[in-house]
């Protein structure tokens, strides 16, 4: 997401695919040509050749920044228009900050005005004090369900989702209602913290924490910058346009 960030969607809305192990799902799945690809920009990439992306046939879905904090992304629309026009599956995310989150989930609504196909998004990259707080996390998400009927995925790193995993303790929160966007920029992964979620609905496993500063790219993704942020579902492409915009149990929308 942000060039800034460190190595930094619910068991009840995805659960692992049917004949698979955990262990397939977080062993390299982006090593399998089956699985599908998404991209997350924002507008510090400043190299977003469609051409060239497009020859990736298992890229189907974009993810753009829209807001951060009551900042609007300047390539967010731009870039929108272009996605759908190409027939990409399209979604956006808040980048939360410090700060009222109802004002920034308002905003957020009001800059993306999300179409039902189209995912919607909060990305806590981690706890630090640049961080929009767990708690704040919790009214953003709550604010989002009940304006739009469904609860937006959540996008955070490892060590946030073990600290989620371990408040709750067996006890029933928001986030368990979200589907998991997991952050890790490893090829394998042997510890992922089982309680709120199961599995992740994406896996964010490769941006500049592992590609631009070590030159390791554990994937590229033609007409992109070396630093961009490349995702991973444990499906095809067709299955991930089935599952788009990775519904949870819904809520009574409220004007």
């Amino acid at each position: 997401m942000t060039l800034g960030k460190l190595a930094l969607l619910c068991a009840c809305t995805l659960a692992p695919l049917a004949g698979h192990a955990q262990n397939d799902e977080f062993t390299k799945p982006w090593d399998d040509g089956n699985r599908a690809i998404v991209i997350d920009p924002y507008e510090g990439n400043d190299k977003l050749n469609w051409d060239e992306i497009a020859k990736d046939k298992r890229v189907v879905a974009i993810i753009h920044r829209a807001t951060q904090g009551m900042e609007t992304d300047a390539k967010y629309q731009e870039r929108k228009t272009e996605a759908l026009k190409r027939g990409y599956l399209w979604g956006s995310y808040h980048l939360g900050r410090p700060g009222d989150p109802i004002a920034q989930a308002k905003f957020y609504l009001d800059v993306t005005r999300p179409a039902d196909t189209e995912v919607i998004a909060l990305d806590i990259e981690g706890t630090s004090s640049h961080d929009m707080s767990l708690a704040d996390a919790k009214a953003f998400i709550d604010y989002i369900a009940r304006q739009t009927g469904r609860y937006p995925v959540f996008y955070t790193n490892h060590n946030t989702t073990r600290i989620i995993t371990e408040q709750a303790s067996g006890k029933a929160t928001v986030f368990s209602k979200t589907p998991l966007w997991y952050a890790r920029y490893l090829s394998t992964v042997t510890d992922f913290p089982k309680g709120v979620w199961t599995t992740y609905a994406l896996w964010q496993f490769s941006s500049e924490q592992n590609c631009k500063q070590t030159g390791k790219c554990l994937y590229n993704v033609p007409g992109t910058d070396r630093y961009m942020d490349i995702n991973v579902f444990y499906g095809s492409p067709e299955e991930l346009k089935a599952r788009w915009p990775f519904r949870s149990p819904t809520v009574e929308a409220q004007n």
